[in-house]
């Protein structure tokens, strides 16, 4: 296992399967995150403007690079359909060395294409 060389984790929660993936895709094709995981649903129990809440979410699991961090919450921002939508960021300690190369290719701007051979997690 290697040291985490930068990369975050990345927690959104959002209202439905459909979001979930619009982001994902989005954030994946604009290589702000390597990969989004959409989880769900799941149930969250939350105060809101005074109010306790139990509501069905997905759970969106967003790898990225802390040089990216900024511009994907910016971005999360925009895309989200929730006035204050969660976005928390987890440091990673170590991972998979392959793993986390992978990361940072498919998280470069105009690095190349999985075809090309870049970044193949195979």
């Amino acid at each position: 296992m290697a040291a985490g060389d930068g990369a975050l984790v990345v927690l959104s929660t959002v209202g439905s399967a459909d979001e979930a993936q619009r982001l994902a895709t989005a954030l994946v094709e604009e290589r702000l995150v390597a990969c989004g995981n959409a989880v769900g649903p799941i149930t969250s129990t939350y105060r809101w403007k005074g109010k306790l809440c139990c509501e069905p979410e997905f759970l969106l699991i967003l790898k990225t690079r802390r040089d990216r961090l900024g511009e994907l919450v910016a971005r999360l921002k925009s895309l989200h359909s929730y006035e204050c939508p969660e976005i928390l960021a987890l440091p990673v300690e170590a991972g998979f060395k392959g793993y986390l190369s992978w990361l940072v290719e498919n998280t470069t701007p105009g690095e190349g294409t999985e075809e090309e051979g870049v970044g193949a997690r195979d």
